[in-house]
């Protein structure tokens, strides 16, 4: 069997996908940008200057490699961000403005 290998990417057992030079920066970060607003590589770095081509490009190649594993990553946290926003108590000010049909 072949095992691929990614530079500038770090993959441990059980832990999202990394950058090797960032390793607070996951792979899914890069690829919601891609999947959100139609970014290329070079408009990524653009947006992003602390991110090399190399980087970015290597993050495109392990998702398009990988999509079922960074689609359930990028699932997982949405599914996170909406229970964990529906917990939080809203402001009078929200509370208001909703009612009003303001918001």
């Amino acid at each position: 069997m072949l095992a691929l290998s990614y530079p500038h990417i770090d993959k441990q057992d059980d832990q999202p996908a990394r950058l090797q030079r960032l390793p607070r920066v996951r792979v899914a970060q890069i690829v919601m940008d891609y999947l959100a607003y139609g970014w290329s590589v070079e408009e990524i770095c653009r947006q992003h200057l602390y991110l090399k081509p190399a980087e970015a490009h290597a993050a495109m190649g392990y998702y398009f490699d990988h999509q079922e594993e960074i689609d359930r990553e990028i699932t997982r946290e949405w599914e996170q961000v909406q229970a964990s926003t529906t917990q939080v108590a809203r402001s009078p000010f929200y509370t208001r403005m909703k009612a009003r049909g303001l918001l």
